[in-house]
């Protein structure tokens, strides 16, 4: 199982940095997909681990804020962690739900 969950966080962590590459190119502005991306891949990965949703959040959605901080002073790109954790946690409820019956 702690094999499992780590495959899953490295490829969250993954997801989360190609995720926050993507966003950082000049030509992209579309915020909304960056949203949605970011709560996608933090759905799946609570689900496919059902162990510490709040890490796996951070792992997708903590790449973002990181990088605008860092780079332009960008305070406002914390907000990605709402639909990282969002995501994260209905993962874990659905499984939880699903493993309930």
């Amino acid at each position: 199982m702690k094999n499992k969950f780590n495959l899953y966080f490295l490829l969250a962590e993954f997801s989360g940095l190609a995720i926050a590459w993507i966003d950082s190119q000049p030509t992209w502005d579309d915020t909304g997909i960056t949203v949605l991306l970011i709560l996608l891949a933090s759905t799946l990965f609570g689900f496919l681990t059902f162990i510490r949703p709040w890490l796996i959040a951070l792992a997708v959605s903590l790449w973002i804020p990181l990088w605008a901080i860092m780079s332009t002073h960008n305070y406002g790109a914390l907000l990605a962690f709402i639909p990282g954790f969002a995501g994260a946690y209905a993962g874990y409820f659905i499984k939880y739900l699903i493993s309930k019956k």
